[in-house]
């Protein structure tokens, strides 16, 4: 079977660092691009952070300058207290060897999703802007796109930014809204599913014995994410949101799903609020309400363990 192709939205992040690299280390996945958002950091941080991601893992992904700014809301501050002001917790910032693709996330998504029809899972794991936009100036990729998967929301949890939203859809929920109103087919990856999915420090001293480069560097980033973890009062292990996202296209039969009607509060003190709409012509959003957590752990450290070998493999066939 051919790899499923699949293009990551993305804020990196110190957990979207580990679900790219467990992207790029998952050879069912053939990651056709990476386009960057505003969220866990500036998106000029997050453009230089994917061509790093990238070049780490020696993957010939492409990445895409994105949006800057929500659609209509005043942006939010990044979430440097969770992720570091580089976004890698205190790993240093450095500068990528290469320079992102011309094209703007937009027209990359939209470009690729069309000359990939029916083909193309779309990932999302930061506000959902570079989306909406991309629906807004090419709507017919609604047709086109195979399934969208977003990382975000929440039905039956608290938000973690405020007692009703998580923080991607609270980025931008005008965003959000049209991605989950659009006739395509949507998956949502929320809280529900991704607090039940903790990972501690042994599992990431793991990976960094076994890939001593890529695991290493994930090792090290994710302290930074276990400190403010442990700062709430919570045990010394963090939430793998953005990985969930990811396994939940590789291996749906970890999850638990529900067809739900969904919506987004815009405004107001419930504003990113996904809940679930009383109106009789709201579209269903396939929603995970429950996840085999001990399995995507095992998974998630076997795919990482084998990523310096993958990297050295592609950087062999490039020379």
């Amino acid at each position: 079977m051919d790899p499923q192709k699949i293009i990551i939205d993305t804020d990196p992040g110190i957990d979207d660092a580990m679900a790219i690299h467990q992207a790029f280390s998952d050879t069912r996945l053939r990651v056709m691009g990476l386009t960057t958002v505003f969220g866990n950091v500036p998106t000029a941080i997050a453009t230089r952070n994917a061509l790093r991601l990238a070049e780490m893992a020696a993957y010939p992904a492409p990445v895409a300058h994105g949006a800057d700014k929500p659609m209509k809301r005043v942006p939010a501050p990044p979430a440097d207290f969770v992720h570091g002001r580089e976004g890698f917790g205190r790993v240093p910032a450095a500068e990528p060897l290469q320079n992102a693709d011309p094209r703007s996330a937009c027209t990359f998504l939209s470009e690729t999703i069309i000359n990939n029809p029916n083909e193309i899972c779309v990932c999302a794991i930061g506000p959902l802007t570079n989306l909406a936009m991309a629906l807004e100036r090419c709507p017919e990729i609604a047709d086109l796109t195979k399934s969208v998967t977003v990382m975000g929301g929440t039905v039956t949890r608290p938000g973690n930014v405020s007692e009703y939203a998580e923080a991607n859809i609270w980025g931008d929920p005008d965003a959000a809204e049209i991605v989950f109103s659009a006739n395509w087919d949507v998956t949502m990856i929320g809280l529900d599913v991704t607090e039940q999915v903790r990972c501690g420090p042994e599992v990431f001293n793991v990976i960094a014995r076994s890939s001593p480069r890529i695991g290493g560097f994930l090792n090290d980033a994710v302290d930074f994410y276990l400190d403010f973890h442990e700062s709430k009062n919570l045990p010394r292990k963090c939430y793998m949101h953005d990985p969930s996202a990811v396994f939940s296209v590789t291996d749906p039969d970890l999850f638990e799903f529900e067809h739900l009607p969904l919506e987004v509060i815009l405004a107001g003190e419930e504003s990113g609020r996904t809940m679930v709409s009383k109106s009789p012509n709201r579209k269903t959003i396939r929603v995970a309400t429950g996840v085999n957590s001990t399995s995507i752990q095992k998974k998630f450290i076997d795919l990482l363990s084998v990523a310096d070998k993958l990297a050295d493999d592609r950087r062999g066939s490039i020379q």
